[in-house]
């Protein structure tokens, strides 16, 4: 088994809220890994005393526990009981309510030796490699689609017609991308925040194959190196129309 994780903040004098982590349980039949990326609110009130970097890492944490622990429940139960665990963490100090309460985007994978699950939420990555070296990239791509539309409002944030994200209502694990391979069907799995997806996605340095390639031969570091070199020869988005010129990112590649 191979496992490599890097994440690295888009600013240094600020708070990374990406979250990346892997779980082994006891028993060596599989792992679970989860990636979330926390959705950096404009500098208004949000309703929330915590901030997005806390709620990535309570979130996380409580769904890769409750993935690799508790097999019995599919992802999106996990998912769900995730999100209610970290709002009950703070209900009763914050508006939950608000629109830009805190909220991220959500990868997760689970493997044993029989089948491999997944689960992506909103618009980080998840790359699967089959045998034959094909990769089937799993998206959530409705943030895209309305953006192709026009500018992308907070009326659409997790509502009908709209795009949605982890924040604090259960009922959002319902609109999760999910889905299930035998074992023998996957060679390596990636998963990656849109900080890091920038390389195929904004940027065309190559496709989801290509990214796949770099990350077995130079690991998740090296991509965000590469991600970030192009960043510098756009410093103004000239080229590359974003809103941060560097975004966290993070990056795993795992060959279970």
């Amino acid at each position: 088994m191979r496992i490599e994780l890097a994440t690295r903040p888009g600013d240094p004098q600020r708070p990374n809220e990406d979250f990346v982590s892997v779980a082994l349980p006891a028993g060596g039949q599989g792992g679970a890994i989860v990636l979330l990326d926390g959705v950096t609110p404009p500098p208004t009130d949000t309703g929330c005393t915590h901030g997005v970097p806390w709620f990535a890492s309570r979130l996380g944490g409580s769904l890769l526990e409750l993935c690799a622990s508790r097999r019995e429940l599919t992802l999106t139960e996990c998912l769900a009981e995730a999100i209610v665990r970290t709002a009950d963490a703070h209900r009763e100090s914050c508006d939950l309510s608000h629109v830009r309460t805190p909220q991220a985007t959500v990868v997760a994978a689970r493997w044993d030796a029989e089948r491999v699950e997944h689960l992506v939420l909103s618009d980080s990555v998840l790359l699967i490699e089959r045998p034959d070296g094909s990769v089937d990239p799993v998206l959530d791509d409705r943030i895209d689609a309305l953006a192709a539309l026009g500018p992308v409002t907070d009326d659409q944030r997790n509502a009908e017609g709209g795009f949605f994200t982890a924040a604090a209502d259960p009922a959002v694990v319902a609109r999760a991308v999910t889905g299930t391979a035998p074992r023998t069907d996957v060679r390596a799995l990636t998963a990656l925040t849109d900080g890091a997806s920038r390389w195929v996605e904004m940027f065309g340095e190559g496709s989801w194959q290509d990214c796949l390639a770099v990350l077995r031969k130079e690991g998740p570091d090296a991509l965000i190196d590469r991600v970030r070199a192009v960043e510098n020869t756009d410093p103004d988005g000239g080229a590359f129309r974003r809103w941060k010129r560097h975004d966290d990112a993070a990056a795993a590649f795992i060959e279970p």
